[in-house]
């Protein structure tokens, strides 16, 4: 039995949902999400909350389980309160700066290196080493961050990179005369 999919998602106030076969959407005062189920899998909307669960005994059902319930979870989570992702970069002279629908970034390279914003995703750097990513959909708002530090990953000899706030990273030692 998954612990985490047996729990019913309640429906927050100010949240519509609605449940038509494999799919389900979601409407709430930051938009509207939508998300569509495996087949093993089912859903149901009853008293104000969804229900998940295996349509069968198979381990794919089982593994889907837990997984679509979180999902919804996150669906419900997104268009009430949104997600938010913060990245720090460290180095001298490393910074962001927001203009119009894309962040450039000096990250030590010899150019800028501009990162187009994507739709549905909202980008403002409060401070030059500070990036802040916010939006609806988890997936995206995480894969937008997970993008912008895959352009200068942080090292482990100084800690030069971009990180995302509160991660820890393994100092090295250097060479030894």
């Amino acid at each position: 039995m998954s612990r985490i999919g047996k729990q019913p998602v309640v429906i927050p106030a100010g949240v519509t949902a609605k449940v038509d076969g494999q799919s389900i959407s979601v409407k709430g005062g930051k938009g509207d999400l939508s998300f569509t189920a495996p087949e093993n899998v089912s859903i149901a909307l009853a008293e104000g909350k969804i229900a998940v669960a295996p349509r069968n005994d198979s381990t794919q059902a089982r593994a889907m389980w837990g997984t679509t319930r979180s999902v919804v979870n996150s669906l419900m989570t997104g268009v009430s309160k949104g997600f938010e992702r913060k990245l720090e970069i460290t180095g001298v002279g490393y910074k962001a700066v927001v203009s119009g629908t894309s962040v450039r970034l000096s990250l030590g390279y010899s150019h800028e290196v501009t990162f187009p914003i994507p739709a549905g995703i909202a980008i403002t750097a409060p401070k030059p080493t500070e990036i802040s990513i916010t939006g609806i959909d988890k997936r995206q708002v995480g894969q937008t961050a997970a993008e912008i530090r895959a352009l200068r990953p942080p090292e482990p000899y100084k800690g030069k990179g971009v990180k995302y706030a509160g991660e820890f990273i393994f100092r090295k030692e250097g060479k030894k005369k």
